[in-house]
């Protein structure tokens, strides 16, 4: 620590951001590998890839060394679509309350709010809402295939161990 706390506030704080940036790029990267080239992951991991660019400057202009990503190694991917779709609501949720929590640790570095301003606004408006979409697409997709699967590809013929409400 050095005898500026305020200073110190800050390296913490884009410390912080920059390993959650990391986190989301390689559970991301992960997903892509384990299931495909699927939405939203694919857009969002560009964007992921664009927030760690954005957030670089600051550590160069600060002086702050940038920490290194290892993320790859400590990550488990979900194991279905629906889950990393689940888990990315839950991510972003996560990415805007800590924005908020670090634009306040900052507020004397009007740069550095304006990207965490900027980053905080894409994963709320942009990425949260992807997620969430991905999830109610894949819960709709399932219960379409829940259903042709109980009737056997005739709506009269309904299979066994199928139950409706």
């Amino acid at each position: 620590m050095s005898d500026n706390p305020a200073l110190d506030s800050l390296k913490q704080a884009l410390c912080e951001a920059i390993q959650d940036e990391y986190k989301a790029c390689a559970t991301y990267r992960l997903i892509i590998q384990k299931f495909g080239p699927i939405r939203p992951f694919v857009n969002i991991i560009e964007a992921e890839k664009r927030h760690i660019q954005a957030l670089i400057p600051l550590f160069i202009r600060y002086n702050i060394p940038i920490p290194e990503d290892d993320w790859e190694t400590r990550i488990i991917p979900p194991n279905s679509v629906q889950e990393a779709c689940e888990q990315g609501v839950k991510a972003e949720i996560e990415n805007g309350e800590m924005y908020q929590r670090l634009l306040k640790a900052t507020s004397n570095y009007w740069d550095v709010q304006n990207v965490f301003l900027n980053l905080q606004r894409a994963s709320q408006e942009n990425h949260l809402p992807a997620f969430k979409r991905c999830v109610t697409r894949r819960t709709q997709t399932i219960a379409i295939s829940n259903q042709n699967n109980c009737y056997g590809g005739h709506r009269h013929q309904r299979r066994r161990g199928c139950q409706f409400s």
